[in-house]
């Protein structure tokens, strides 16, 4: 009965709290209360069965916590469930663990009939852990020359399929027309179509061809 652990509707998150709120159909039966209490127990540090290590761990600090629930306006058997998770449950700066801890365990439970992630407020203690981008706006407006405007810029496409040669032509009639940078969709890496050396290649190309033309200075942003 994970209720009787991970169900505190007397808890008041922590501004430290990792805080998700999840739209929840339990299964015929199970009381959205205990449906909210699985998803916390499950996203965080309950198991399906009881084990003796549980004695070893010092669950008030680590559980995640149900501490709200609520119906859903106008939807039958359709509840948000709000789950407070303390901040030491999750590496820092890394967006994988977070998601994997989340969302990455729950949906399958047989407790729920359905399940969605709505929204997620992450602490300001959490976004500091992150690097953040190694450097901003103005290093990019410096190594482009480009001032007092927006930067234009687009994606490639088709994204899959083209060949690194017709993908490095397709860069150079961008930079050529007066794009400012192209770069990569976030699904290209180094598939066997378009491998990443030789896409480095004809983009190289594409770019130092399109600055020798126009006198300005080009830019492509590469999947690493």
């Amino acid at each position: 009965d994970y209720k009787l652990t991970y169900y505190t509707p007397d808890y008041d998150p922590a501004d430290t709290d990792i805080l998700a709120a999840f739209r929840v159909t339990p299964q015929p039966g199970v009381p959205p209360e205990e449906a909210g209490a699985a998803v916390a127990a499950e996203s965080s540090t309950g198991t399906w069965t009881t084990v003796w290590t549980d004695g070893l761990t010092n669950l008030d600090r680590y559980k995640g916590r149900c501490y709200h629930i609520e119906p859903v306006a106008g939807e039958e058997n359709q509840y948000i469930a709000y789950v407070a998770y303390p901040l030491d449950l999750f590496e820092e700066g890394s967006v994988t663990n977070m998601f994997t801890s989340i969302v990455g365990n729950v949906f399958g439970f047989k407790a729920l009939r359905a399940l969605r992630l709505e929204d997620l407020r992450i602490p300001a203690a959490y976004a500091k852990t992150f690097q953040g981008p190694p450097h901003g706006i103005q290093v990019e407006r410096d190594k482009l020359n480009k001032y007092g405007r927006p930067l234009l810029g687009c994606t490639i496409k088709p994204k899959l399929g083209l060949s690194a040669k017709n993908y490095g032509r397709a860069v150079y009639e961008c930079l050529r027309g007066g794009l400012d940078f192209t770069k990569d969709d976030e699904n290209v890496n180094s598939q066997p179509f378009m491998r990443w050396r030789d896409r480095f290649l004809f983009c190289a190309e594409a770019l130092y061809k399109a600055q020798a033309e126009t006198g300005e200075i080009k830019g492509h942003y590469l999947n690493a």
